[in-house]
């Protein structure tokens, strides 16, 4: 039942008189219902039910109403006012059961608003047998779905996306598939790449309609493409289109593909026939990132119902970078292949419908987000102001393109919305994340996002899948559930300012968020098959109070003990530490208690090397906080177990593939594999995951992960058992270990975590400069277990600050902090005391204020200062109102205590020091430069001393004199320049160009000065006391302050605090109750304390009452593969290397990226408070950051590694430091690797200085070299370098490379080539051989890489370096020098030239020709050419046809190019190519410039210890010749595939280009038109001078008429190495040795004679033969003929057995065969993306040994003629379209016929007029010409496709035969009956006689009647092809369609004949019945007399029409006309009779 309510209308227009009296008429499926009439009414309310009897049918989604609004009159007809249409799909599909259309606007009959608008609710009861329709989309089983992934697709999207669309959502079932697929994702680096989109549409299949003609469109990114327009609805488009895109992988996989087809006949809208959408992701997520040949089910978009539309076979392929696209084979028995088997459906899914419930309870802790302005005139007013809540919140979902939103609740910072929001989705879903975003509404901007955060469905949901079957617990999947539980979330810093905020971008989950922003209460569930009758509605009130008791709190503590802050390289205003856990401690928000989140403001102090730090000394800051939070600790529990057991299995596996790397003994590696396993096993049976049992906050999402991670835990515990007992190899285990690793990692992820992070800030001044976000659970403490507490709770960890959004991605630090921190419940916090060290102490502070008034200190000059206030001088105090918290008391009285921080010597405990001081001068705008007032300042600003009066202090001495610091962002005298702003007294930031608008500039001084005597006292600091009274100094009032008064000052603070101590409790945790202010002044107290920048909150400190001293070496040996950062394509890598508050040095190494430094870097004196044991456990970590130096300007970041120290407490342990390589990271990638090792050593107080090691061997003054044992252990090992030549050397400052030289640097040697003389000559070395001996590491973990450099020789003696190249690996190239390998001496093509005197060589062919070889050949040549080979070695028998038969060879074809087939090495056995690079390297994404080659090789071996022992032999020796030779060398084209269409019709026009040295061959005239597939079949000749002219490129270009060719791609082959290889790659060896046919020997020399030099080459003996050649010994082995050619056919084309034999032995030597490899085109704009493939391959004959043989002919192959004659016999049955005049059923029938692809060739028969029974007799002949390719099985057809066209286009399509019955009409369009389409190749067998011939003859996959599932066609065995059978007479239907079913539309009688073009001219026929009327002759139809034109033959026609139809009218007319005659005469005559009888006249 449909029931609508017609509610009202509003504004209706006025009539010219009076208002109109609307009547509202609803129509449904052509029945009407109307409302009553409302009088005089433009704003009418009817409030009528109008009811549709659906009659049990349910209704379909693409179900309307028209609902028409008239002006009733009583007479006439009612006049139209408005009409509105509204679709029922959202009632159709059953989201919801009734619709409100509110405010429908009504539209008038041209479609304009009349400015009306109508009220109505439609209401729908399904009938109670609807079954959901297995295609509608929003019913039932659905089986496919829409690609909706990512959050942010098109809301747009229709609700009923296509059923068809398969996205990857599907294979969301398997989370293993998942996770292996992600992880191909995951390899992608997030940076815009280039990609490439593919799209090849073969055909489509059982389109709908009738007469069609079909395109498709597809659209993919913001592109579209269509193909040609096709006829019939079985079309064969095969057409590829590409899309090249640059853009983000996690972008791209969320946007979609979609397939339309339209119907071109029609220009209406509803032309489109069906559609079909997949996502990008969902491709690349399949094997080899395509989906090959599959078919697309297409559906109505709007009409879910309704069923297939069609299919559509597609392949799709996404091309990423460096990825090479599949070739696709095609498959012979394609056209009948299976639609059903290779639907496109995800693997084994069916999606159901379902509705995740997310109910959104309430918020808390959301942030001011607008202005107050509005409450501060509220305020002034003297109204009541409410700025805690300038905030409107609203929530909104999204999910799967679908977004959902709560209501907005105004002015509320703690919303309870209380709504129930239900998102419909697909499930299982491929969008993995509900994206919850809180937004602050504005009424008249654009709403703000508060924060965003995400529900991952992948966490809160399991399929079960990735538990191993063998388990048995089919329980353990679910669906998506979580909560009810809060979710936190983060963005921008929370304080409110009227400006944009630079972090918005962080609200909307765009990066890490770096403040907490409040948290949302939310609980998901999900039903499947659930309908929901409203989307949003509210909570009920039951569950709310279930909610409630999720949100009990508990107290808890933090506790962050400060040890450190180093490493700060920008120091300036005093820093302090804020930390805050949600909004507790958070100091800048005024709605949260104050507490002592804060640390006291601290000045950095120059760490006198490189860093500032903070000198906290023994007096460590100490920040407590108390919060309230969800006790949750069963969750936290369980993932800290979890992480536990992975962290120890992370640490056992580095050490296992440290040993793997290290290559140590098998014993070893067993050891350290068993202890891996074992601990394993240990850790996973010794801590179960906690028991939920009596946990409170328990959800359904807990248990079943509990029951997830108990199943997962105890496999793996199982596979480490079983690994320990069954593996044999270990190095086999590792990926399974690593597996374990990742899986125990996804384990601890705890979706339900409402603890929020704990977050660190450092503050400079009153600015957030830099955070840090740590995890609550790493810190918190846990009663469980020891295992169940947070890794760092209560251990000191050190954590690197980072900038919020950081662009360069932490490549500068803002500071390094070591931090002890401690998380606990308040009911455990006595268990604090356990953590804590030291002595904690709490002070109030406040500090007394003076200023100088006429040179008296008093409080009168204090300008808006306090006399008492804090530290920032803002909040006014006083001594007598400060109240200690509850529970705590005074301790001591009030004392003056001056800030220590201030008063400890920069320089303490450091051996160097490094003085500083800046030159100040300024000017007026454009005048000179004065001293400024204050000359000498230090680095902030403060006055400082001249450095010209400095003495040294006491126990130090210079080491330099004063020089200025040019290494800076300064000019080249050192000054930085900057504009001073009032009221600063400097510039904030400094620039180092001079401009005439900047006042003020300096520099920088430096003098570097050292410790003169080392004595153990040296440690003690020097502290001055500074000013007696305490007072601290300052010029102006601000941060800047200073112990000793100056002239300068005016202005002077001193400290006074009070001690605090607990009332009744004892050890460290008192502090945790320290809440709440310490008290103000009181008449401060009225005005808004919110102004403040913070509360005076107590102080809390740790003292530590003893340091200990350490030692501290660094042994830093070497670096590899850093960045180059200067122009030279070096860097000067230096390092600094800093450990907590010291830093120091390495020297500079000048030009090189793998320095090799050999330092050991001794901090002697290193003071650390605490416990030595926790240092042990937790040592400070020890940074590197590299550096480049640079001449002028700012040292350059190359990146930043972390080494821990190795911790002895006692200096006697033996155990050593080992160096291990750390990666050097660089804006958060790898850029290189340092080889570092650390020790920090424990010294004894009594200064024994003998416990420390002795110091290193010096290696100069102050550098200490790496001691013996640290050290890599090395062996004198010899490296040989084979240096060959140079290639393709670019230019150096803008003039070419002439006379280069090759440097080669290894371990600190070097050695020096000879010069080229002359590159262009001859590019090769003179002399190829050079030798090092080198003192190498013997473990190969350590061995430094070879660096090439090559240094051209200029005038005047300058040597640039013109290119470098680092080999960092060694493995390859070593060797045992005692072996001679194979290969023995190098061999070559070239060294036989040299062997071989060229006299000797005459090649003669034999002239023994069997005899009728020419008539033989002639004959062959119709059916054998060379591709018939290529066909047969590609397995294509169809094209090959009879050529295997004959036994002839087959080559090769390699589906890569030559270099990459493995077993040729690369070709690179003689020498490889090393690319030498040059440029600075700044961006990580760009490589550095290639700027030549070397070729050449390296062979590394051990040399013996012992001088007395001899040397082994020399690796490189008989080398060929290196001076140029002149060759031949033949390049055959063969084909290309996937051209990169170039032209916008997604074609190109391609020929061939190829360059070779200065030649080039530029094809242009013989450019193939309009394809992306050519087939070139070209060979060219070209010669050439190698080792010159080595490379060979070869380009495809696209043809243009008019503009510029454009190059689509080019491959480039290096003849060289082809000609220098032992693989005989020059010319490749075929399977027989042919001395005629198409196989006919090519080489220069004969198989005996390569046999011969091969022997020579591998220093055998030659080989020898016996029996006639038909036997032979090589090497050793006995070869003969006979074992090769058993089995084989001897053809006639063979050569003498002595050849073959030998052929056949060389064919064992591994060489390369006869070939064709496949060589990918790249262009120069996407490099890295194939732009099509190219099958060729080049052969290379040196002329100096004699010409080479005849090249083969590959000339493509031309098409056959041929004639398709089609007799047109009779046709029957054929649907009797028209009535006569004469009321009979009639058709004038003619047929019509073509071939597809030659649509202008149409013929039709003549009309058969008047057929009353559906026969036709035509006798009427078709004739058809087309060319055919009979290998290929295709027509080619050539036509211009737009007669604007300049080309032909030719297109392979199936030879096919269309023929349509028509219905002739003279004066209105004919009508169509019906059509049949034959297939030529396949042709369906006719029926003998009419009465067999029926539709379901046609069911092999061509049509598939309505009543037969869609599924696999059935395969017709007796099909045959008309070309074989030649000729085939009888029956066959034709159909048409009739309400979506095919239908039997006549059935026509035709004799099918196919001839060749010379059969043709000997049996000749003509067309229809025209002369030559033979073969066979046409009679005239023996047509009925009925058939004729009723206009042309009247006679006829009356004979026939009139005559036939009224014969009898005709007679009954005349017999009543002789009736009535007879009558009428009667009357006339009968008067006169009875007259005349009366009378009896003649009587």
């Amino acid at each position: 039942m449909l029931r609508i309510v017609v509610e009202s209308a509003k504004g209706l227009p006025k009539k010219k008189l009076g208002d109109p009296d609307p009547i509202t008429s609803v129509i449904f499926k052509d029945e009407k219902k109307k409302t009553k009439v409302i009088n005089s009414e433009v704003n009418p309310v009817w409030n009528e039910v109008l009811e549709f009897d659906l009659k049990g049918t349910p209704l379909d989604s693409g179900s309307y109403i028209d609902v028409i609004v008239k002006d009733y009159e009583t007479i006439g007809k009612d006049k139209f006012l408005g009409s509105t249409k509204i679709p029922l799909k959202d009632l159709a599909t059953g989201q919801v059961r009734s619709l409100p259309s509110k405010n429908v606007p009504l539209i008038s009959e041209s479609g304009q608003k009349i400015g009306a608008t109508i009220n109505l609710v439609t209401a729908y009861d399904p009938p109670a047998n609807a079954i959901p329709n297995p295609n509608n989309p929003q019913a039932g089983d659905a089986t496919v779905e829409a690609g909706g992934t990512g959050e942010e697709v098109n809301e747009t999207l229709p609700d009923g996306s296509p059923a068809g669309a398969s996205s990857s959502s599907g294979t969301g079932v398997n989370l293993r598939q998942k996770m292996a697929r992600a992880q191909s994702r995951h390899r992608l680096a997030n940076k815009p790449q280039d990609f490439q989109i593919r799209v090849r549409i073969i055909e489509g299949r059982q389109l709908s309609g009738n007469n069609i003609k079909p395109v498709v469109k597809v659209h993919v990114c913001g592109q579209t493409h269509r193909t040609r327009i096709k006829r019939g609805n079985n079309p064969f488009f095969d057409e590829m289109f590409f899309y090249n895109v640059r853009m983000l992988p996690s972008d791209l996989f969320d946007q979609c593909i979609s397939f339309r087809v339209y119907n071109s006949y029609s220009v209406r809208a509803d032309s489109l026939m069906g559609e079909f959408k997949l996502d990008v992701g969902y491709v690349y997520d399949e094997p080899a990132h395509c989906v090959m040949r599959k078919w697309l089910l297409l559906n109505d978009p709007d009409d879910a119902s309704s069923g297939a539309k069609g299919y559509l076979k597609v392949s799709l392929f996404v091309v990423g970078t460096g990825d090479g696209p599949l070739v696709e084979k095609r498959e012979f028995n394609d056209d009948e292949d299976d639609v059903e088997s290779n639907l496109l459906l995800p693997a084994g899914v069916t999606l159901r419908w379902a509705t995740l419930s997310l109910k959104v309870f309430r918020a808390e802790d959301i942030p001011q987000m607008d202005d107050a302005f509005v409450q501060n005139i509220k305020e002034i007013f003297g109204g009541d102001a409410n700025k805690k809540n300038l905030v409107d919140p609203f929530l909104e979902a999204r999910f799967a393109g679908r977004k959902l939103c709560t209501q907005i609740m105004e002015k509320d910072a703690n919303p309870e919305w209380n709504q129930v929001l239900n998102l419909q989705v697909k499930f299982p879903s491929m969008c993995e994340r509900v994206k919850l975003t809180v937004f602050d509404w504005d009424r008249l901007t654009g709403n703000d996002a508060i924060g965003t955060t995400y529900l991952n469905l992948a966490k809160i949901a399991s399929s079960g899948g990735e538990i191993e079957a063998s388990s048995g617990q089919s329980e353990v999947g679910f669906l998506p559930v979580f909560g009810p539980c809060y979710v936190n979330l983060y963005g921008s810093p929370r304080e409110f300012t009227g400006l944009p905020d630079p972090y918005e971008d962080l609200n909307y989950g765009k990066g890490e968020g770096v403040a907490y922003r409040g948290r949302i209460l939310v609980e998901l569930t999900t039903k499947l098959e659930g309908k929901t009758d409203k989307t949003v509605h509210d909570i009920n009130s039951d569950d709310i109070l279930v909610a409630q008791k999720y949100q009990r709190r508990r107290k808890y503590c933090l506790c962050a003990v400060f040890h450190s802050a180093t490493m700060i390289q920008e120091p300036g205003e005093p820093i302090q530490f804020e930390v805050s856990i949600g909004n507790y401690g958070n100091k800048l928000d005024t709605t949260c208690k104050p507490l002592a989140s804060t640390t006291q403001y601290s000045c950095a102090v120059f760490d006198g090397n490189h860093y500032y730090y903070l000198p906290w000394a023994n007096t460590k800051p100490v920040v407590v906080l108390t919060s309230y939070w969800e006790d949750i600790s069963h969750r936290l529990d369980a993932v800290n177990i979890i992480l536990y057991i992975s962290h120890h299995l992370q640490a056992n596996l580095e050490a296992f593939k440290t040993a793997m790397l290290a290559k140590v003994s098998d014993n070893q590696k067993v050891e350290v594999w068993l202890k891996l396993l074992n601990q394993l096993i240990e850790d996973l049976e010794s801590f179960p995951m906690p028991e939920l049992e009596g946990q409170s906050n328990l959800t359904s999402l807990d248990i079943q992960l509990k029951k997830l991670r108990d199943s997962a835990l105890t496999n793996i515990r199982k596979g480490a058992r079983r690994m320990r007992e069954e593996a044999t190899d270990i190095g086999d285990t590792l990926s399974d270990l690593q597996a374990w690793a990742d899986k125990l990692k996804v384990l601890a992820e705890e979706p339900q975590n409402s603890m929020p992070d704990v977050i660190i800030w450092m503050l400079r001044g009153e600015k957030r400069v830099a955070y840090s976000r740590i995890p609550a659970h790493q810190i918190l403490y846990s009663t469980y277990s020891d295992q169940a507490c947070g890794q760092h709770c209560g251990k000191t960890q050190t954590v690197f600050l980072q900038y919020p959004m950081d662009k360069t991605k932490g490549l500068k630090v803002p500071v390094q902090i070591r931090v002890n921190m401690w998380l606990g419940l308040s009911a455990h916090e006595k268990k604090f005391n356990s953590f804590s060290e030291g002595t904690f102490s709490v002070f109030a502070e406040l500090y007394e204020n003076q200023a100088q008034m006429f040179g008296k200190w008093g409080t009168t000059g204090l300008v808006g200062r306090h006399k008492f206030s804090d530290v920032t001088g803002k909040l006014k105090l006083k001594q007598q109102y400060f109240i200690p918290p509850r529970g705590w008391e005074w301790e001591s009285d009030w004392f003056i205590d001056p800030e220590k921080a201030l008063l400890t010597e920069a320089d303490a405990g450091h051996t160097e020091f490094m003085d500083e001081v800046f030159q100040n001068e300024t000017r007026f705008p454009g005048g000179e430069w004065k001293s400024a007032s204050e000359t000498f300042t230090d680095v902030n600003g403060e006055k400082s001393f001249n450095p010209t009066e400095l003495d040294c202090p006491p126990g130090w001495e210079w080491e330099d004199d004063w020089t200025v610091d040019i290494n800076r962002a300064v000019d080249d005298q050192g000054w930085e320049y900057g504009v001073t702003i009032p009221p600063d007294d400097k510039p904030r930031s400094w620039v180092p160009a001079e401009k005439v608008y900047h006042v003020h500039r300096r520099r920088r001084l430096v003098r570097p000065r050292r410790r003169a005597a080392h004595n153990a006292g040296a440690a003690m600091e020097r502290r001055d006391q500074g000013d007696p009274e305490g007072w601290e100094f300052s010029s102006l009032i601000g941060w800047k302050f200073h112990r000793k008064e100056r002239s300068s000052d005016t202005f002077r603070r001193r400290r006074w605090r009070r001690k605090m101590a607990p009332e009744d409790r004892l050890g460290a945790s008192a502090i945790f109750q320290l809440e709440g202010a310490l008290g103000i002044d009181t008449e401060e107290k009225e005005k808004d304390a919110t102004k403040l920048f913070g509360a005076n909150t107590p102080t809390v400190s740790c003292t530590f009452d003893r340091s200990k001293i350490y030692h501290l070496r660094v042994y830093i040996y070497q670096a590899r593969n850093l960045n180059s950062m200067d122009k030279d394509s070096f860097s000067d890598p230096y390092a600094h290397v800093s450990f907590l508050h010291v830093s120091k040095t390495t020297e500079v190494l000048r030009a090189t990226l793998n320095p090799t430094w050999d330092q050991t870097l001794i901090f002697s004196d290193v003071e650390i408070y605490g416990d030595p044991q926790k240092i042990a456990d937790r040592p400070p970590d020890v940074v590197l950051e590299f550096y480049d130096r640079d001449q002028v300007g700012k040292d350059e970041m190359l990146g930043r590694s972390v080494c821990i120290p190795l911790v002895k407490l006692n200096p006697g342990m033996d155990q050593a430091p080992k160096l291990l390589w750390h990666p050097v990271i660089q804006k958060g990638k790898k850029a290189g690797e340092a080889l570092v090792a650390a020790e920090l050593i424990l010294k004894d107080k009594s200064g024994d200085s003998d416990l420390v090691p002795l110091f290193p061997p010096k290696r100069a003054e102050n550098l200490y070299m790496v001691p013996q044992g640290i050290r890599p252990v090395v062996q004198l090992t010899a490296v040989e370098i084979l240096a060959w030549g140079l290639r393709n050397m670019k230019t150096y400052e803008l003039a070419a490379v002439s006379s280069p030289s090759l440097v080669v640097e290894c371990g600190g040697q070097r050695v020096e080539s000879a010069v080229i003389k002359n590159m262009k000559k001859s590019p090769n070395f003179p002399s190829s051989v050079l030798f090092i001996k080198v003192l190498l590491p013997k473990d190969e973990m350590y061995t430094p890489p070879i660096v090439l450099k090559v240094i051209d020789h200029r005038p005047f003696g300058r040597k640039p370096v013109v290119g470098q190249c680092t080999i960092s690996s060694l493995e390859q190239f070593r060797c045992d020098p005692y072996v001679i390998t194979a290969e023995g001496a190098m061999s070559s093509k070239m060294a036989l030239m040299m062997a071989s005197p060229s006299k000797h060589v005459s090649i003669t062919m034999e002239e023994t020709r069997p005899l009728l070889e020419v008539q033989v050949n002639v004959a062959e040549k119709e059916t054998v050419d060379w591709w018939s080979k290529f066909y047969a070695s590609l397995g294509d028998q169809e094209r090959c046809r009879p050529y295997l038969k004959k036994g002839y060879d087959t080559l090769k074809v390699y589906d890569c190019k030559l270099e990459e087939v493995p077993e040729f090495k690369g070709l690179t056995d003689f020498c490889s190519t090393f690319k030498l690079e040059r440029g600075k390297n700044e961006d990580g994404d760009e490589d550095p410039s290639v700027v030549g080659e070397f070729k050449g090789s390296f062979k590394v071996y051990p040399l013996p210890d012992d001088p007395g022992v001899a040397s082994p032999p020399r690796q490189f020796r008989e080398l060929p010749e290196s001076g140029p030779q002149e060759c031949l060398a033949r390049i055959y084209v063969v084909r290309a595939m996937d051209l990169q269409p170039k032209d916008n019709n997604g074609r190109c026009d391609p020929y061939i280009k190829i360059s070779l040295g200065k030649n080039t061959i530029e094809d242009r005239d013989n450019y193939l038109p309009n394809t992306i597939n050519p087939v070139f079949g070209r060979m060219f000749e070209m010669t050439c001078f190698l080792p010159q002219d080595k490379d060979l490129r070869v380009s495809v270009y696209d043809f243009d008429l008019l503009t510029r060719d454009d190059k689509i791609g080019e491959t480039v082959i290096d003849l060289e190495n082809r000609f220098l290889s032992r693989y005989n790659s020059y010319c490749g060896l075929p399977q027989t040795y042919c001395i005629s046919g198409v196989n006919q020997w090519r080489d220069q020399l004969k198989p005996s004679q390569i046999l011969e030099n091969l022997a020579r080459l591998k220093g055998l003996s030659k080989p020898r033969t016996e029996d006639n050649g038909t036997s032979l010994t090589f090497n050793g082995k006995d070869y003969t003929l006979a074992q090769f050619e058993n089995n084989k056919e001897i053809h006639q084309h063979l050569g003498p057995p002595h050849e073959r034999l030998c052929l056949h032995v060389l064919r064992t030597q591994g060489l390369i065969p006869e070939h064709v490899e496949t060589r990918t085109l790249c262009s120069s704009y996407q490099p890295n993306l194939s732009q099509g493939k190219l099958q060729m391959w080049v052969d290379v004959f040196p002329k100096s040994i004699g010409p080479p043989g005849l090249p083969f002919d590959i000339t493509p192959r031309k098409p056959k003629k041929y004639f398709l004659r089609a007799v047109v016999w009779n046709t029957t049955d054929v649907t009797l379209d028209e009535t006569s005049i004469t009321g009979e059923q009639m058709s004038d029938i003619y047929v019509k016929g073509w071939m597809p692809g030659m649509e202008e060739d149409k013929q039709k028969t003549d009309v058969h007029y008047r057929s009353l029974d559906g026969d036709g007799n035509f006798n009427w002949r078709f004739v058809f010409d087309f060319d055919y390719l009979p290998t290929e099985q295709l027509c080619l057809v050539s036509k211009k496709e737009y007669f604007w066209s300049l080309d032909k286009t030719e297109f392979r399509i199936p030879p096919k035969l269309i023929v349509q019955i028509w219905d002739n009409d003279k004066f209105s369009l004919d009508d169509y009956l019906g059509s049949l389409e034959l297939d030529l190749r396949n042709l369906v067998p006719p029926a003998k006689v009419p009465e067999k011939c029926l539709m379901d003859m046609m069911q092999d996959g061509h049509w598939i009647s309505s009543n037969v599932e869609i599924g696999a066609p059935l395969k017709a065995e007796q099909a045959k092809s008309l070309f074989a059978q030649q000729s085939v007479r009888g029956w066959w239907p034709c159909s048409i369609e009739k309400d979506g079913k095919k239908v039997l539309g006549g059935k026509v009688e035709m004799t099918l004949e196919i001839v060749s073009e010379t059969d043709a001219d000997e049996r000749p026929a003509g067309k229809g019945r025209d002369e030559p009327n033979m073969n066979p002759k046409l009679d005239l139809p023996n047509r009925p007399e009925t058939s004729f034109f009723w206009f042309t033959n009247p006679c006829k026609t009356m004979k026939f029409i009139v005559w036939r139809r009224f014969k009898w009218v005709f007679i009954g007319l005349i017999i009543l006309i002789i009736v009535i005659l007879f009558i009428a005469i009667l009357l006339y005559s009968l008067p006169n009779y009875i007259s005349m009888k009366i009378v009896k006249p003649l009587q």
